[in-house]
Protein backbone atom coordinates (compact mmCIF):
# COMPACT_ATOMS: atom_id res chain seq x y z
CA UNK A 1 0.00 0.00 0.00
CA UNK A 2 1.17 3.87 -1.18
CA UNK A 3 2.03 5.65 2.51
CA UNK A 4 -0.09 8.55 1.64
CA UNK A 5 1.48 10.95 4.37
CA UNK A 6 4.63 11.66 2.39
CA UNK A 7 3.56 10.82 -1.11
CA UNK A 8 5.41 11.97 -3.55
CA UNK A 9 4.71 11.84 -7.63
CA UNK A 10 7.26 9.52 -8.36
CA UNK A 11 5.68 7.00 -5.81
CA UNK A 12 3.35 6.97 -8.71
CA UNK A 13 5.15 5.55 -12.07
CA UNK A 14 2.42 4.05 -13.85
CA UNK A 15 -0.29 7.30 -13.10
CA UNK A 16 -1.52 8.84 -15.92
CA UNK A 17 -1.30 12.83 -15.15
CA UNK A 18 -3.83 15.01 -17.03
CA UNK A 19 -4.06 18.72 -16.57
CA UNK A 20 -7.50 20.82 -16.60
CA UNK A 21 -8.97 21.49 -19.98
CA UNK A 22 -9.43 24.70 -17.99
CA UNK A 23 -5.40 25.69 -17.59
CA UNK A 24 -3.95 28.45 -19.40
CA UNK A 25 -0.30 29.16 -19.61
CA UNK A 26 -0.41 30.29 -16.06
CA UNK A 27 1.59 29.04 -13.82
CA UNK A 28 -1.41 27.79 -11.31
CA UNK A 29 -2.14 24.29 -12.50
CA UNK A 30 -2.41 21.47 -10.94
CA UNK A 31 -2.34 17.68 -12.88
CA UNK A 32 -4.66 15.14 -11.45
CA UNK A 33 -4.36 11.26 -12.08
CA UNK A 34 -6.85 8.76 -10.99
CA UNK A 35 -5.11 5.62 -9.23
CA UNK A 36 -8.11 3.79 -7.48
CA UNK A 37 -7.98 0.81 -9.31
CA UNK A 38 -4.08 0.81 -7.88
CA UNK A 39 -3.67 2.63 -5.01
CA UNK A 40 -7.34 3.61 -3.81
CA UNK A 41 -6.84 7.02 -3.95
CA UNK A 42 -6.87 9.99 -6.36
CA UNK A 43 -3.69 11.83 -6.57
CA UNK A 44 -3.57 15.52 -7.12
CA UNK A 45 0.14 17.62 -7.78
CA UNK A 46 1.69 20.93 -9.08
CA UNK A 47 2.31 20.90 -12.69
CA UNK A 48 5.17 22.64 -11.87
CA UNK A 49 6.82 20.11 -9.66
CA UNK A 50 5.98 16.83 -11.09
CA UNK A 51 8.66 15.07 -9.07
CA UNK A 52 7.03 16.59 -6.31
CA UNK A 53 4.86 16.11 -3.53
CA UNK A 54 1.48 15.05 -3.98
CA UNK A 55 -1.73 14.97 -2.08
CA UNK A 56 -4.01 11.66 -2.07
CA UNK A 57 -7.85 12.20 -2.13
CA UNK A 58 -10.81 9.88 -1.35
CA UNK A 59 -13.47 10.19 -4.32
CA UNK A 60 -15.75 11.41 -1.72
CA UNK A 61 -12.93 14.09 -0.12
CA UNK A 62 -12.53 15.30 -3.64
CA UNK A 63 -15.25 16.26 -4.97
CA UNK A 64 -16.37 17.83 -1.49
CA UNK A 65 -13.28 19.65 -2.23
CA UNK A 66 -13.45 21.21 -5.72
CA UNK A 67 -16.45 23.32 -5.18
CA UNK A 68 -13.19 25.48 -2.83
CA UNK A 69 -11.21 25.39 -5.64
CA UNK A 70 -12.33 27.15 -8.09
CA UNK A 71 -11.12 30.55 -8.98
CA UNK A 72 -13.89 32.72 -7.49
CA UNK A 73 -13.46 30.98 -4.29
CA UNK A 74 -9.94 31.38 -4.55
CA UNK A 75 -9.60 35.13 -5.25
CA UNK A 76 -12.00 35.55 -1.98
CA UNK A 77 -9.58 33.39 0.64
Amino acid sequence: MTDTTRLYATDLPKAEWRKSSFSDAGEQCVEIADVRSSCGFIAVRDSKRPAGPAIAFTQAALTAFLPHATREQASTA
